[in-house]
């Protein structure tokens, strides 16, 4: 058997495979990824890998190539074609494979692409994708026996469940929904027509050149089209997703924005009625409105370091039945299998809504409001981010400061947080500021600028200027 492929490391991210097609990323990556990838399904005493691919021109050969590589390495690929990575975990859990594999790009530009990896129930991330760079590069001495090679078509499977999350009583709603010409498309025509109410649908064509806009639901410019539909179609809310359909971005009728932590916010509570002193587990980015309200409703909140695959983890150790991110994955155990799915956390938040005597404009109202700063990232050296993030820790240590050090640190205060976190999928660090009033976030902005200058780190425009005390 062939061996000794070296993938670019550049391409070896935190949380996928993911680079620039015929740049970094090509059919032969595909092929040594199919043959050690086969390697640790056969390993762990599996046999079966099911594969799907999102919407890019580049994704057909990509997943072929994939099949065919896992194939002669002994396994039997189930492939169940063109839609969103959720689609695939709910395929692998239904079938009880040994793994998946995703190709997609997410919500990267159309010349990226890139493999999400799952295997048996948990998401590869962090040395586990490293390690298959080094297997890559070995020579397997025994060639097993050839695996086999079949289609099925899962997307009325799935789509049914997903209609399944919605109680289907209460008070009927207009809903504009926008797959951004992402990998949902077709998956959310069909389960649109399932929900009772009124549906109006955009971007629904899967095209990866995304024509109408860019398939990311956390960058505002990118709800514009869902915020005009929404008013104009006198919607009570909108949904969008990203480029493979795992994350969400949510409009109410006011074409306002409800941000990860407040969708959050609405999902605890309706889950606390049921499990009352649940673990309900949120990344280092979300608002301490998100923590005090899940208090608040009954329920332990834990606050853990950003990344699906982190976050899917930290859930399945606590056994919590829900879990999210600010940037918009969503995870349900609460009556479904805990994978960040964004189509079945709108069905549940149309489930909610529609019990609900409150509209979604004004859930979102009630709410504490804060001063924030949304999430900035700004570049760094690769070799200097994490660094940066040691000097900050040891000087605020030094000075008796308190601080929350699970990803990057976080420091609270009185009147509200600040944030310093290298990426861990650039070479960039991520800032993040709230504050209970602008006179406070002022404040915030500024004791965060004076730790980047202190460790050479000019700041971004949007946190000002900064200088250290003479001698500071």
């Amino acid at each position: 058997m062939s061996g000794g492929h070296r993938f670019d490391p550049t391409v070896l991210r935190e949380y996928d495979i993911r680079g620039i097609v015929g740049e970094n990323l090509g059919l032969a990556d595909a092929r040594a990824l199919g043959r050690v990838f086969a390697r640790l399904v056969r390993e762990g005493g599996g046999r079966k890998v099911v594969t799907a691919y999102d919407g890019r021109e580049s994704s057909p050969s990509l997943e072929a190539a994939l099949v065919e590589a896992l194939a002669e390495a002994g396994i039997d690929v189930c492939r169940i074609g063109l839609g969103p990575t959720p689609m695939l975990y709910y395929a692998a859990r239904e079938m009880a494979a040994g793994g998946a594999v995703m190709v997609t790009g997410s919500h990267n530009p159309p010349d990226h692409n890139g493999f999400k990896l799952v295997l048996g129930e948990a998401s590869l991330y962090g040395d586990a994708i490293q390690q298959l760079g080094r297997m890559a590069l070995e020579v397997e001495e025994a060639k097993p026996a050839p695996g086999t090679i079949s289609r099925r078509t899962i997307i009325d499977d799935y789509v049914r469940r997903l209609a399944a999350g919605y109680g289907n009583t209460g008070r009927t709603l207009a809903v504009a929904w926008d797959a951004g010409n992402g990998a949902t498309g077709e998956v959310m025509t069909r389960l649109t027509s399932l929900l009772p109410g009124r549906h109006v649908l955009l971007n629904a064509e899967i095209d990866g050149r995304f024509p109408s806009h860019h398939p990311d639901p956390t960058v505002p410019e990118n709800l514009k089209q869902l915020q005009e539909a929404v008013l104009s179609e006198g919607c009570d809310l909108g949904v969008a997703f990203d480029g493979d359909g795992d994350r969400i971005g949510v409009i109410d009728g006011q074409a306002r924005i409800v941000w990860g932590d407040q969708l959050l916010v609405l999902l605890a509570r309706d889950v606390l009625t049921r499990r009352p002193g649940a673990t309900i587990i949120a990344d280092v980015k979300a608002s301490r409105v998100l923590f005090d309200e899940v208090r608040k409703a009954g329920g332990n909140p834990v606050m853990w370091r950003a990344g699906h695959s982190l976050i899917k983890a930290k859930m399945a150790e606590l056994k919590a039945p829900l879990a999210g991110e600010l940037s918009g994955h969503v995870f349900i155990a609460d009556g479904y299998y805990g994978f960040d799915d964004g189509l079945y956390a709108a069905v549940r938040l149309l489930d909610i809504l529609g019990r609900s005597p409150f509209t979604l404009a004004g859930m979102r109202a009630a709410l504490p409001v804060m001063a924030t700063m949304p999430e900035v990232r700004f570049d760094c050296p690769e070799s200097r981010k994490f660094a940066v993030i040691d000097e900050v820790k040891s000087r605020l240590r030094a000075a008796g400061t308190t601080i929350i050090d699970i990803d990057g640190v976080r420091v609270e205060t009185e009147g509200g947080w600040w944030l310093l976190r290298a990426s861990n999928t650039q070479a960039s660090l991520v800032i993040r500021c709230e504050a209970e009033d602008e006179s406070g976030l002022d404040r915030i902005q500024r004791a965060l600028a004076l730790e980047l200058v202190r460790s050479g780190i000019e700041p971004p425009e949007v946190l000002g200027h900064a200088r250290p005390p003479a001698g500071g």
